[in-house]
């Protein structure tokens, strides 16, 4: 088993190093075959906002040497009409919460085809909830009820269904885990 490091993200390759790994992992990029074994990510974001969304809230990060190998992406809600496809997922977790409730979404998150059943899931998210239990009482993600590969990975790490929802032929999972 190879030695991995979790940390924050700090520098641009980093970021960059994300961006890859997300066009590898696209929906759009993978198999329906791969899409149904090892799951997907649904949204592609840019440099710029993956940046902007570093500076406020650093993302969580998997790394060999210095490859990074998985990361997961955090998203205060100043973000919320940044990102199109994720503004009717704000607009619904505002209404399921207690407003007193502090949280961060976990944007995305993805490793590496090549790190994959190593333990790295677990361990981006045991990472986050280290580095963010003293600010945020909730994480909070979204998870389309056919990438049933992340939602069982979801749950086994703690995360509970807040709400179930249509939208555009997709049901969706809003998933929270609460550190409180």
């Amino acid at each position: 088993m190879k030695k991995i490091d979790y940390t924050i993200a700090t520098t641009l390759k980093e970021l960059e190093q994300i961006i890859q790994l997300q066009k590898n992992n696209l929906s759009s990029s993978i198999s329906k075959n791969e899409k149904q074994k090892e799951g997907f990510v649904t949204v592609q974001h840019d440099l710029e906002i993956l940046k902007k969304m570093n500076d406020k809230q650093p993302h969580i990060i998997a790394k060999h040497g210095n490859a990074v190998t998985g990361y997961a992406l955090c998203m205060v809600k100043d973000f919320k009409n940044e990102i199109e496809v994720l503004k009717p997922m704000f607009t619904k977790i505002d209404t399921q919460i207690n407003p007193k409730k502090s949280y961060v979404v976990m944007g995305q998150i993805c490793i590496d085809k090549e790190y994959r059943k190593q333990g790295i899931f677990r361990g981006l998210y045991y990472k986050m909830r280290d580095e963010l239990k003293l600010k945020y009482d909730l994480l909070i993600t979204e998870v389309a009820a056919n990438n049933n590969r992340s939602l069982q990975a979801h749950y086994a790490v703690g995360f509970k269904d807040l709400l179930v929802y249509d939208a555009d032929k997709v049901t969706w999972h809003i998933v929270k885990w609460d550190w409180k």
